[in-house]
């Protein structure tokens, strides 16, 4: 096995650790601290700065600044992949998932087989998404936010959450060597943690609670992770992989810091 091989492998392994210790964290605040927080930790850049980051090291810096063209737009599917679980859940939490998962792949295949792939065009894609997404939840639908609840944890339940998580984390990057970084990209955003996290709100809160985390982790997970992507693509080309990676927390950190004052001023 070659130098390349045996690094890519082992940059294998690490995404699938990291990622699948952050999914696991992510959903154990929301149960304990509640929809507001829960939503919002859970929408903060996690599985795409380990995507991208493995892109970057087991490909290129070039790599990894093109997986992160299309991120912005794919995070606008995201929302209205939530936005389509919203309408659903109350008939049941598999045929919710499913048809929201169904609905992403169909708008993301038709992304990559239209070769639509500039950054101005995914940008103002995902502006207007998010407008409407969060119109949507705010003005339309009536999502009460919820507080933390109780939940028995056992360390079947962990490793599951976590294994899950993982795999499709370390998938992504997997996939961007395989077919190219932009594809790689796109599916570094398939809705892993909104799945794994609305997946288990609503098994130990029910479909209310489940709802109340999915209306902040949209709007957390649309715009966090966009102006992570955007500063990414930019900054890696500028400053490199590992100093362009901090610039680029650094900044969605204040994207962050401003998101959560709009959780908090204007969800219910």
């Amino acid at each position: 096995m070659s130098t390349l091989d045996q690094t890519f492998l082992i940059n294998l392994a690490l995404s699938f650790l990291v990622g699948s210790v952050w999914v696991t964290t992510v959903t154990v605040i929301a149960e304990r601290f509640g929809s507001k927080i829960g939503g919002f930790i859970g929408g903060l850049p996690s599985t795409i700065v380990i995507a991208l980051l493995f892109i970057g090291l087991s490909q290129s810096t070039a790599a990894a600044s093109q997986a992160a063209v299309m991120i912005p737009l794919v995070m606008g599917v995201n929302g209205l992949f939530i936005l389509i679980y919203l309408s659903r859940v109350h008939r049941g939490l598999v045929k919710a998932l499913l048809t929201a998962l169904f609905f992403w792949f169909i708008v993301n295949g038709a992304i990559v087989l239209a070769g639509l792939d500039g950054l101005w065009f995914s940008i103002a894609g995902w502006l207007i998404i998010l407008g409407v997404s969060y119109y949507t939840t705010e003005h339309v639908m009536e999502i009460a936010s919820k507080g933390g609840i109780r939940v028995p944890y056992t360390l079947q339940q962990m490793l599951i959450r976590g294994t899950v998580s993982g795999f499709i984390i370390s998938m992504a990057v997997l996939v961007s060597r395989l077919a190219g970084p932009i594809i790689g990209g796109i599916f570094s955003t398939f809705p892993v943690i909104f799945m794994s996290t609305l997946y288990i709100t609503y098994r130990t809160g029910g479909p209310e609670f489940s709802r109340a985390v999915a209306k902040t982790l949209m709007l957390s997970g649309m715009i966090n992770v966009g102006v992570y992507a955007i500063t990414a693509h930019y900054a890696y080309q500028n400053a490199g992989l590992l100093v362009g990676t901090l610039i680029s927390i650094g900044i969605s950190g204040v994207s962050a810091s401003f998101t959560y004052r709009v959780i908090r001023r204007l969800t219910q």
